[in-house]
């Protein structure tokens, strides 16, 4: 990248928002993957949807790659830098623009955070439901790109079912507002086409979300069992018995080891599996179904019921399950998240067959996910220092493509990104992929935004770049990466 056109984002945006110092570019290098790490040549600060759109045109112009980033809490290196490229960081656009309690909206800027949006929300009763175990960090702009879900999908449905529009700055730099106020809008559905495009078509710069009001009733129960099938088919019963759960989530016994090491939240550690099931509405519904719950989890062999007697409880036990992917940290040193989702029916045949290729591996998977709806978030622990590396790699592949071949999908939240990228072909025909291909090209002719994410190329299938393996020296302490 010449200085010139340096010079040009630096007048665009202010010499603070413009960073090319290679120290500070380090800190952009990858998301929450770290397996894939990238240092771009240029980091841009906007603080306005205008700097946005000017910086977005310089690149269509200069024909420059960029990436757009949020909190840079996704999991599957969709906000992996180009080399020669610039990222494109919102974290300074984050004000909470309107809160509209009367008809139950908020506009936001991309840089806002799921629980500050709850919080600006919770003085009127309402909040707002998508709810990502990051949701403290994890960006509104994120979640838009991802599609992200949550605990509460199973009954509140994804990021696209809680936006009405959103105004974006697409590839060649110009600006649209897609969708509107009107849950009912004729035409094309581009809204849901940009949602969970992963950031390929464009970055939306501010959106207009759904609110709801907080629940009359909700409780909540931690089930254990003696194995993580019987926990599974408990799951599907309950959804069979015509319960919509607010939640239900699952634990195995590596991740609830993780979790009472990193902080008490009440779980038993002599028990294979811990299934987590809230249930919120009107309070005669909530009891009803509640007392049912609790006998089909009887029916299917539960070996203690913990039920949460008051809101501290109940915000424990969330915090157990929602810091789970980080407490592995104090019983691995590295691990891999991956996500995919079975048919729900199908659940205790994945999690054997997970346990199969792990023990073929050589290796131990923590399992914690949303069983409700049938998305996987297995955890495949390794030692880089031991030489691990590929063999979790392969695995974590393996997972991803047992789902598909399950009926499932390679992922239900974290999306395609960098990590599943080459496994697309084992889920959709080329006729498929070369459709997705035209959508893409039809708001990004020139394939500069967020280049080599989700959909297969010959060069990342084939190369597989950016993946991060240290120089021994490197690993000695001796060199530094640039």
């Amino acid at each position: 990248m010449t200085g010139d056109v340096r010079a040009e984002f630096v007048a665009a945006l202010g010499a603070d928002a413009v960073l090319a110092d290679p120290v500070e570019l380090r800190a952009y290098e990858c998301d929450g993957l770290t397996g894939f790490r990238v240092v771009p040549a240029l980091v841009l600060l906007p603080r306005t949807a205008a700097a946005v759109a000017d910086a977005v045109r310089i690149c269509a112009r200069e024909r420059i790659p960029f990436v757009a980033r949020g909190a840079g809490t996704g999991l599957s290196g969709g906000a992996l830098p180009v080399a020669n490229g610039v990222v494109i960081s919102l974290q300074r656009l984050r004000s909470i623009i309107e809160v509209d309690p009367v008809n139950r909206r908020a506009v936001v800027e991309p840089g806002v955070t799921n629980l500050d949006i709850s919080r600006a929300a919770a003085p009127h009763g309402l909040y707002f439901a998508p709810d990502p175990s990051s949701q403290q960090v994890c960006t509104i702009g994120g979640n838009i790109a991802e599609n992200s879900g949550g605990a509460h999908c199973l009954k509140y449905g994804f990021t696209v079912h809680h936006v009405l529009s959103a105004d974006v700055v697409l590839p060649d730099g110009t600006t649209a507002v897609l969708g509107a106020d009107s849950p009912h809008l004729g035409g094309y559905d581009l809204l849901g086409a940009f949602i969970g495009s992963e950031g390929t078509l464009g970055i939306a710069t501010r959106i207009t979300v759904k609110l709801l009001p907080k629940p009359a009733a909700v409780r909540t129960l931690v089930a254990d069992f003696p194995s993580v099938e019987q926990a599974g088919d408990a799951v599907t019963s309950i959804i069979a018995a015509g319960i919509v759960p607010a939640a239900a989530e699952m634990m195995d016994a590596v991740a609830i080891e993780a979790v009472q090491a990193a902080l008490d939240a009440g779980y038993s550690r002599d028990t294979a599996a811990a299934l987590i099931v809230e249930l919120d509405g009107p309070q005669a519904e909530v009891d009803i179904q509640f007392a049912e719950v609790r006998q089909l989890c009887q029916n299917h062999g539960t070996t203690n019921i913990r039920v949460a007697g008051d809101e501290h409880e109940r915000a424990l036990v969330w915090k157990g399950r929602k810091a789970a992917f980080a407490a592995v940290g104090r019983i691995s040193p590295d691990y891999i998240v991956q996500d995919g989702v079975v048919p729900r029916t199908l659940l205790a045949t994945a999690l054997t067959r997970i346990g199969e290729l792990a023990a073929a591996a050589g290796l131990r998977v923590s399992n914690v996910f949303h069983a409700g709806d049938g998305n996987l978030h297995p955890l495949v622990l390794y030692s880089e220092a031991a030489g691990e590396l590929e063999r979790a790699e392969e695995l974590s592949r393996a997972i991803a493509e047992l789902c598909v071949d399950l009926g499932g999908s390679l992922s239900g939240e974290h999306g395609i990104g960098t990590d599943k990228a080459c496994s697309m072909p084992r889920q959709f025909s080329e006729d498929d992929l070369a459709t997705m291909a035209l959508l893409r090209a039809a708001y990004d002719t020139d394939g500069i935004c967020n280049p080599g994410k989700v959909l297969p190329t010959p060069r990342l299938c084939g190369e597989k770049p950016g993946v991060h393996r240290p120089h021994p020296l490197e690993a000695a302490g001796l060199i530094e990466r640039t």
